[in-house]
């Protein structure tokens, strides 16, 4: 079982007198060098598995592994790799070709200020707005998953 365990000094702003998000946590005083009294927050965390490993990594591994076992044209598949890795990287290189043209980064970026403006209108301003991306939302994900 892992565990960690920090010790944080906060700064002025955070005093006694003011309402502060740590305000549920236990605060020690602690006098510092110069005399001045500081508060200072103590924070304990302790992992609950009984291994250090991560049950997703595995996970992954091994769906990998089975794909790779039931699959009977090996080679699709490592050509499907192969392909992809290929598209990473012309995707990466024309990336770094676009950005150094002239205006056209200044563009790219204005037009993303544009639609991230019109989704927060559209979908993150109203509270029916909220309601209806967090149904769209849960849609697409039932229909992704097959439920």
């Amino acid at each position: 079982m892992a565990s960690t365990i920090t010790s944080l000094t906060l700064p002025p702003l955070f005093s006694s007198e003011r309402q502060t998000l740590f305000r549920p946590l236990i605060k020690f005083p602690v006098l510092a060098l110069g005399g001045e009294k500081q508060f200072r927050v103590t924070v304990a965390a302790k992992a609950a598995g009984d291994s250090s490993e991560s049950s997703t990594s595995l996970s992954i591994v091994e769906s990998v592994q089975n794909i790779w076992d039931n699959s009977e044209d090996r080679i699709a598949l490592f050509g499907l790799g192969f392909a992809g890795v290929v598209a990473l990287w012309a995707s990466a290189n024309l990336i770094t070709a676009i950005d150094k043209l002239p205006l056209i980064p200044g563009v790219l970026e204005f037009v993303g200020i544009l639609f991230s403006s019109w989704f927060v209108y559209r979908y993150l301003l109203f509270k029916p707005d909220r309601q209806e991306l967090g149904q769209a939302i849960t849609k697409k994900v039932s229909d992704i998953l097959g439920q």
